[in-house]
């Protein structure tokens, strides 16, 4: 059995699930938006909306605990957290236009 030591800059699971969410999330609004705000799309993204929260949620304490065990490797660490938790706004924003509309 082999182990790498990969290092976290080189690591892309944080980057492609924040852009992975944002697309879908991003469909899903257009998808509700344009038909006229039908509830059958908010059928097809509420479980999307529930993984979405427990994959960024496990990523989240993922990329916690690896800021607190490498320390060479904070900023790298930080800039992922920030770009995960930046889906929180637009969520945010797509929510409040859905429902005031």
């Amino acid at each position: 059995m082999q182990t790498t030591n990969q290092k976290l800059s080189q690591e892309t699971e944080t980057i492609e699930l924040v852009i992975g969410t944002f697309i879908i999330s991003t469909v899903l609004f257009a998808a509700y938006m344009f038909t006229n705000k039908n509830s059958n799309v908010l059928v097809f993204a509420f479980p999307f909306v529930v993984s979405a929260l427990l994959l960024n949620g496990i990523m989240l304490l993922h990329l916690v605990g690896r800021f607190v065990k490498l320390y060479d490797e904070r900023k790298d660490v930080a800039v992922k957290i920030l770009l995960l938790l930046s889906n929180i706004p637009i969520v945010v924003f797509y929510y409040s236009v859905a429902m005031k509309s």
